[in-house]
């Protein structure tokens, strides 16, 4: 099993932990996608309590890989919400997941096919 495939499996292990309901499929694309950045520890998560991350999220990926026109009060109350669905207490919110879970959230899975 190749690292990547090691990567993936983790989490699509961890996504049915959370109970995050999300495809094996749309995990895979999103870590692809992500590349180099899922094998460093700290750019493989996503640090929920950082504004500065956040805006990342916002401005790089909602705004500019999928295309999102909504609102910042939308797009800001769905980071917090793929936040809190990986778990207040989670160490360990893997930005592919919190990134699929923003997928899902705005309908933008044929940006992966």
């Amino acid at each position: 099993m190749s690292q990547k495939d090691e990567k993936i499996a983790l989490y699509i292990a961890n996504a049915a932990e959370l109970g995050l309901r999300l495809s094996d499929d749309l995990i895979s694309k999103v870590a692809t996608a992500l590349g180099p950045s899922i094998y460093n520890a700290d750019s493989e998560t996503v640090a929920c309590s950082q504004e500065s991350e956040l805006d990342t999220i916002k401005n790089n990926f909602l705004i500019k890989k999928l295309g999102v026109n909504a609102s910042n009060d939308i797009m800001n109350a769905a980071i917090k919400s793929a936040c809190e669905k990986m778990g207040t207490g989670n160490r360990n919110k893997y930005r592919v997941l919190v990134y699929a879970l923003l997928v899902k959230e705005f309908n933008k899975e044929s940006v992966y096919n």
